[in-house]
């Protein structure tokens, strides 16, 4: 019997992980699309700070103008990341891409890795945190318009209601570090077949100081054409570890959509 009950909170885990029973309809790109990419590399010893933040909001009629009208979906996506290393040694570097075009079930819109190495000196620290969210809500769509598939459209008749906002980060304080971060987002989407995807890794390795890292979701979801969710999720996790520490590793992933792979 225990075995059995430690099974079913397993699957319900993988459920939740996976957005299972959410449908997410990604938005269209508009019809000029951004691309944006940073570098950065920094070897020093002495203080290095660095701080990357954004806000994209994007919907597929006009944005601005609430309720949302009928078939409309809208996302919004952030990130934050800010970090200060003094009085040490440190190695960092960091890339990130933005793109806003329509992407496919093995392309992101938002990607960022980010490494660092940090050893400080008698009175040196490093103080690092970093969050990304996606909030995404859209009222009924017909599923004939909004699928390539033509039997995931005659299987779904209508893309129902959703509203669902996903959050993940994780930070580290301390004298000694060896830390990896990875970020991977879409959101934009030709057709529905398609699903929005939220990815985050935080690794902290030889570490001497405190690391953390979390995940707070809500997701609803409909049915049809109701106006009332048929489903309601929340889920937090976080992790915390202080100290000497060997690994600390964190994998948070939210995959929603009608069809998924």
């Amino acid at each position: 019997m225990k075995n059995t009950r430690t099974l079913a909170v397993v699957l319900l885990l993988c459920t939740i992980f996976c957005g299972y029973a959410m449908a997410d309809r990604a938005v269209n790109a508009t019809p000029e699309t951004q691309g944006i990419t940073t570098a950065t590399m920094v070897i020093c010893e002495g203080t290095v700070t660095h701080s990357a933040s954004g806000v994209w909001q994007q919907s597929s009629e006009q944005m601005g103008d609430l309720p949302l009208s009928a078939g409309e979906s809208m996302y919004i996506m952030s990130y934050t990341q800010d970090m200060i290393a003094d009085q040490g040694y440190t190695e960092f570097t960091d890339q990130k891409a933005l793109d806003t075009a329509a992407k496919v079930a093995n392309q992101n819109n938002f990607e960022s890795t980010t490494m660092l190495d940090f050893i400080g000196g008698p009175t040196g620290y490093v103080d690092y945190e970093e969050s990304t969210l996606i909030d995404g809500a859209g009222t009924s769509s017909s599923g004939s318009d909004s699928l390539i598939c033509p039997f995931g459209a005659a299987s779904v008749d209508t893309i129902p209601a959703f509203c669902n906002i996903v959050e993940m980060g994780g930070s580290f304080s301390g004298s000694k570090v060896t830390l990896i971060s990875e970020v991977e987002e879409r959101h934009v989407a030709a057709s529905a077949d398609v699903p929005v995807t939220l990815g985050y890794e935080f690794t902290v390795r030889d570490a001497e100081g405190r690391a953390a890292g979390w995940m707070n979701a809500h997701l609803m979801e409909g049915r049809g054409n109701n106006t009332l969710p048929s489903a309601d999720i929340v889920y937090n996790e976080r992790t915390d570890a202080a100290g000497t520490i060997g690994t600390f590793y964190k994998r948070f992933t939210y995959d929603s959509g009608v069809r998924r792979a």
